[in-house]
C-alpha cells in the first residue's frame, strides 16, 4: 500500500471525480450549491430554485469503515429529499443498500411529522462506475409499480387506463457510466455534459467546460484539490478501503459457492451419480469429490 500511496500522492494527474470522497468534497461545499443544483436538474429533468445539503461533513474515520457510504443528502425547495452517491466498483450490495437507506429516510421523516399525508418525495440517485442492471439504458428510473392485471382476477370497474404507480413518493435513478461511454453521445445536453465530466476523458472535459460554466467551476475546484497532497492521501485511503472491501466480499461469495458445490457433490455421491457428471455439475476435481 505504501508504494502505491506515494505514487498516487506525488502524481500530477487530476483526481477522479468518481471517487466518492472526491465527489462529496466537491459537491457538498456550500459555495458549490449552484453546481450541485445544476447537476441534479440535469439528472432529474426538473427546475430547482433552492437546494440545501444536510450532511456536508465527512466522518473522520470514514476510511476505516469499509461499508460506509459518502453520500450527499439534499433537500430541494419543493420539499423533495434527494440522496445522491457515487459508487465506483461495488456492485454486490448497491441496490439493496439504496432501498434500505431510502426506507430509513422515509421512516425518520414520518416519525418527525407523524402524518402520512405530508410524506415528502424521496429520490435516490446512484452514479455507477460499473454496469449492474440488465437494461439497455445508461439512465434507468425505477418506481414502485403494479404488475399487469391477471385476467382471472379482472373486474370491470370502468377504468379505461389502470393505475400504474403505487406511489410517486419513491424514486430511484441509476446512471451506469460504462453504458454512457458505449453510447458515446455528444455534449449538447446538460446531462451529457455532466456525465462526460464524471467519465474524465480529457478532450471531452475540455469541450464541456467551454460549454458549461458550472462544469468549468467544478473542474477548477477539482484541479485545486488535486494539487493538495493531504486531499490526495484521503482520496487514496478511500479507494484502498474500497478495494479491500470488494476483495473481501468477492472472496466470501467465492467461498460460499465452493461450499455449496461441495454439499451438492456430497448429495450426488450419496445418490450414486456418475463421477464425471458430478465433476461437470459442481466444477470440483476428482480428488476433491473423493475426499467428501
Amino acid at each position: 500500500m505504501e508504494e502505491d500511496a506515494i505514487e498516487f500522492i506525488k502524481s500530477n494527474s487530476r483526481l477522479d471525480l468518481k471517487n466518492d470522497y472526491v465527489f462529496k468534497r466537491i459537491f457538498s461545499k456550500p459555495e458549490n450549491s449552484h453546481e450541485l443544483k445544476e447537476l441534479l436538474e440535469a439528472i432529474l429533468d426538473i427546475k430547482i430554485n433552492k437546494i440545501e445539503v444536510k450532511n456536508p461533513e465527512i466522518p473522520k474515520n470514514f476510511s476505516d469503515e469499509k461499508q460506509s457510504t459518502l453520500d450527499i443528502l439534499a433537500y430541494l425547495d419543493d420539499d423533495t429529499v434527494v440522496n445522491i452517491e457515487m459508487q465506483l466498483d461495488n456492485p454486490y450490495t448497491i441496490v439493496n443498500r439504496n432501498v434500505t437507506y431510502l426506507s430509513k429516510l422515509v421512516a425518520t421523516d414520518l416519525r418527525v411529522k407523524e402524518l402520512y399525508t405530508t410524506l415528502r418525495k424521496f429520490i435516490s440517485i446512484t452514479l455507477l462506475g460499473k454496469n449492474i442492471l440488465h437494461r439497455n439504458s445508461y439512465h434507468s428510473i425505477a418506481h414502485l409499480k403494479f404488475e399487469e392485471t391477471d385476467p382471472e382476477k379482472y373486474v370491470d370497474i370502468g377504468y379505461n387506463k389502470e393505475q400504474e404507480l403505487l406511489t410517486d413518493r419513491i424514486e430511484y435513478h441509476y446512471i451506469e457510466l460504462p453504458k454512457f461511454i458505449k453510447k458515446n453521445p455528444g455534449i449538447s445536453k446538460k446531462l451529457e455534459q455532466w456525465l462526460w465530466l464524471f467519465v474524465g476523458e480529457e478532450d471531452k472535459v475540455k469541450m464541456v467546460s467551454e460549454e458549461n460554466k458550472s462544469v468549468e467551476k467544478v473542474v477548477e475546484d477539482l484541479d485545486e484539490m488535486s494539487g493538495n497532497e493531504a486531499e490526495r492521501w484521503e482520496a487514496f485511503k478511500r479507494r484502498y478501503a474500497e478495494w479491500e472491501y470488494n476483495y473481501t466480499i468477492a472472496q466470501s461469495i467465492a467461498e460460499g459457492k465452493a461450499e455449496r458445490n461441495k454439499e451438492i457433490a456430497k448429495k450426488m455421491k450419496e445418490e450414486k451419480i456418475d463421477l464425471n457428471l458430478i465433476i461437470k455439475v459442481t466444477g470440483l476435481t476428482k480428488e476433491e469429490i473423493e475426499e467428501l
